[in-house]
């Protein structure tokens, strides 16, 4: 059982008008007045105000954690209202900063909302986790995931960890300096980044909108546990939650004994990429921009247009004149016979990075003059055909 020490002192006793908020955590003997009294004591930074920032942000401050910290450079997407339930219709287009310190303060207003209103890089993130007594982190990328938990080392601070993809939520606590020796951090579980292409983004792959509360609401827990004391933390396990059959199960993480020492912060774009070596040098002059594969098509019957996206996405929107070949049938050669010979290939994706992979593939098969879309469908869209639909 991995019970640990509370992780803040008690802040001064609490008001009358705190003790009515509060009343239904006074009453639960393991919180009282002293676990609600360190809760209020607490500084918590939340990377993110998105998928899981949202539902956290907003259950750190029902639960009267002190002190809320948003670290967040983004604006409020349409898409984003599907999962990201701190904003509203009304808020696209704002600062996600913003929109989530106006939601936060309509819940409590006696939670302090400090805005760090930049990107977290190897610059500022370990001054910034010293500011704070917990971290939780609920980003969507392996680079920025990397970085926090190096970060997080290196400020000695422990860190509850989620995320999400489809219909499956993943969470766990990390903390270099566990009291007891049984501290752990992310690269225990993930010693390296899995290869770029192989683990799509939620805005490549998707993501149920209602597994953010699921996984959210336990990454909250798991922090109040971690303030208060009480109970027994995710540290040194996994919990995996499976949507689709309603399952939860845990996992042991343990130390990986070869592991190397973290003593500084890295280039993290760098390590974990976004696409392959292959891909990149595949790229390199042969990418063509909407603009001129507009022209191109209006020209020359000489074109090829091949969509890598899946058969859902094809039915959401597709470029006229182009025809589906998912990204995994031209990664498995199966594909390949029958693509035109005689005509000039691009591909398209999404964005640019799944037919950026596949175009590695066509050049090694001998398909020497294929090119791929540029920003893909959506900077098609963007471009040249704004009646597409975004997604």
């Amino acid at each position: 059982m991995t019970q640990l020490p509370p992780l803040v002192e008690p802040s001064a006793p609490l008001s009358h008008d705190e003790v009515a908020r509060y009343s239904r955590h006074l009453i639960i003997p393991d919180v009282g007045t002293v676990g609600q009294r360190r809760l209020r004591n607490a500084r918590v930074l939340v990377i993110g105000a998105g998928g899981l920032g949202s539902p956290a942000l907003l259950y750190l401050a029902a639960a009267g954690v002190g002190t809320l910290g948003i670290v967040e450079d983004d604006t409020v997407e349409m898409s984003n209202l599907q999962r990201q339930i701190i904003h509203g219709r009304s808020d696209v287009g704002r600062s996600k900063a913003q929109s989530a310190a106006e939601s936060i303060r309509e819940i409590n207003d006696g939670v302090d909302v400090r805005l760090h209103e930049f990107r977290l890089d190897r610059s500022n993130a370990v001054a910034l986790f010293e500011q704070y007594d917990l971290i939780l982190d609920g980003t969507d990328n392996f680079a920025t995931r990397y970085l926090v938990n190096d970060a997080a080392v290196l400020a000695r601070k422990p860190y509850v960890w989620g995320s999400i993809y489809r219909f499956e939520g993943q969470i766990s606590v990390f903390w270099e300096d566990a009291p007891g020796g049984v501290g752990l951090n992310y690269r225990d579980l993930y010693p390296e980044a899995p290869p770029p292409g192989m683990v799509p983004s939620c805005a490549e792959g998707g993501v149920l909108g209602v597994l953010c509360a699921s996984v959210g609401s336990v990454m909250v827990t798991e922090a109040i546990k971690l303030i208060t004391g009480i109970g027994e933390t995710l540290l040194g396990r996994l919990m995996i939650y499976d949507a689709l059959s309603m399952n939860y199960r845990t996992l042991r993480v343990q130390r990986d004994p070869d592991r190397s020492p973290i003593t500084e912060l890295i280039d993290y774009d760098a390590f974990c990429g976004v696409v392959s070596d292959e891909a990149v040098a595949a790229a390199d002059g042969s990418t063509i921009t909407p603009v001129e594969l507009a022209a191109l098509m209006k020209d020359s019957d000489d074109v090829a247009l091949i969509d890598v996206r899946e058969p859902v996405e094809w039915d959401i929107a597709h470029i006229e004149g182009a025809t589906l070949v998912p990204k995994g049938k031209i990664l498995s050669g199966e594909a390949l016979a029958d693509l035109p010979q005689n005509r000039r290939i691009v591909l398209h994706c999404k964005t640019g990075i799944r037919s950026a992979e596949a175009l590695a593939v066509l050049h090694d098969a001998g398909f020497a003059d294929a090119v791929h879309l540029q920003g893909g469908i959506v900077a098609w869209a963007g471009q040249v055909d704004p009646s597409l639909p975004q997604y």
